[in-house]
């Protein structure tokens, strides 16, 4: 596989990925905005954005834009991140052209009609309700407002109930106007396309975008903390966390392998500890979320009342130890892990094109898998070692959902690490 790259004179970026033995492709547009670019006050407005554009346009009613896509077999979807807003299709190849058209269309000519912007709303109060009322779902809201307390990164991507009501058309056509620029948007697909075409597409399709780049996000500051929401459940919802590394960090991959030695599979030393060996939780994980100019390391458990006193102080003694005691095995297992999610993601057009577009929006470039398994591969156990020892020396995040009587502080977590971590970091 190999990605081509052309830039429009307007600035818009297109990138492809020719998969010749499919029949089929995936394709979208790719924003470099997501809920970090939004005021206070705007709290939600990118993600109702991508909702109402799908509720009609000057020439295609809502119900028009399904039966369309639907009328050749095909899908068309979004979703909205912290930094990112997608618009995708997965159509066979004889299609691309509608499907490029389509998502133009509702990109640039959507009419933000307030009949349907107030029933939308009420669509978004209801998701809003959901991710409330499902605590493995507030857990991790709570824990990204709690790691960077009172900053746009840190908010809920859905927005509040205040903020997404009290938006109106014009705050969504002004905020579209503002954000989606041409230098902000990547067109990118995979599968059974042609570079040169997808690249007449964009031409005839986005030509008429604005050439101006949006403003840039405000600089993530992480605060770390601890967070509780009281809730009378049978089982407490844990992520406990520290700060990790932004993508373009030198260290990015090592966190990366950390993770998966931690807490990435049934092997890991996580799993191994507190599922297999104490049996005190059915399921244990580790994970590491990179942004821009940050990152997140955590780890996310759940389990009963009566057990999370012997669970939380051996979670923290596995992570103080990790320095110390992580092996090659696990580096090496780890790595293989990595190594296998990444070519079986490359068997996805749909996986293909976004990271493809991912990459170009972070990097400026798109890498390789070559690239990315050379990176991965200069991952020492000797510097893993060393990323964990710093990792864990830095300020704990603590964001708890259950029972009162669970008293958990980031002090506990400093004081039992600081012994271990912060001694190996000296040395």
């Amino acid at each position: 596989m190999e990605a081509r790259v052309t830039r429009l004179a307007n600035g818009m970026t297109v990138v492809t990925d020719r998969m010749p033995h499919l029949r089929t492709a995936a394709l979208g547009v790719w924003v470099g905005t997501g809920s970090r670019s939004e005021l206070p006050e705007q709290n939600g407005i990118t993600h109702l954005l991508e909702h109402m554009a799908f509720k009609g346009t000057h020439s295609r009613s809502a119900r028009q834009i399904a039966e369309e896509i639907e009328a050749v077999g095909g899908e068309l979807n979004a979703s909205t991140s912290v930094e990112h807003t997608n618009y995708h299709a997965r159509v066979l190849a004889e299609d691309v052209p509608l499907a490029v058209e389509l998502i133009a269309d509702i990109l640039q000519n959507s009419v933000f009609d307030p009949e349907e912007l107030a029933r939308e709303k009420h669509v978004i109060l209801q998701e809003i309700g959901a991710a409330h009322d499902t605590p493995d779902d507030k857990v991790f809201d709570l824990f990204q407002e709690t790691a960077w307390s009172n900053q746009a990164i840190g908010r809920p991507i859905l927005g509040t109930p205040e903020t997404v009501l009290s938006f109106r058309p014009e705050d969504l056509r002004t905020y579209l106007s503002e954000r989606y620029s041409a230098p902000e948007l990547v067109l990118s697909a995979a599968g059974a396309v042609e570079h040169e075409a997808i690249v007449a597409l964009a031409e005839q399709h986005f030509s008429g975008l604005p050439d101006r780049p949006a403003s840039q996000a405000s600089g993530a500051v992480y605060t770390g903390g601890t967070s509780h929401v009281e809730r009378d459940l049978l089982e407490v919802q844990l992520v406990l966390g520290f700060e990790g590394k932004p993508y373009r960090a030198p260290d990015y991959y090592a966190v990366q392998v950390l993770a998966s030695v931690m807490g990435g599979g049934m092997s890991s030393r996580l799993f191994q500890e507190i599922r297999e060996r104490r049996g005190l939780c059915y399921a244990i994980y580790a994970f590491h979320w990179a942004f821009q100019d940050s990152g997140l390391f955590g780890v996310h458990a759940a389990t009963g009342e009566e057990d999370i006193d012997e669970l939380f102080p051996v979670l923290v003694d596995e992570l103080g130890q990790a320095a110390q005691t992580i092996e090659q095995a696990d580096v090496d297992r780890s790595k293989a892990q990595i190594r296998a999610g990444l070519m079986m993601s490359l068997e996805s057009p749909a996986a293909r094109a976004g990271q493809i577009a991912r990459q170009l929006m972070i990097h400026g470039h798109v890498l390789t898998p070559e690239e990315i398994q050379a990176r991965i591969d200069k991952v020492t156990l000797e510097r893993l070692r060393s990323v964990a020892a710093e990792t864990f020396a830095g300020a704990p995040t603590i964001s708890v959902v259950g029972p009162p009587s669970v008293k958990l502080q980031a002090s506990q977590v400093s004081a039992r690490l600081n012994g271990e971590a912060a001694q190996a970091v000296g040395g």
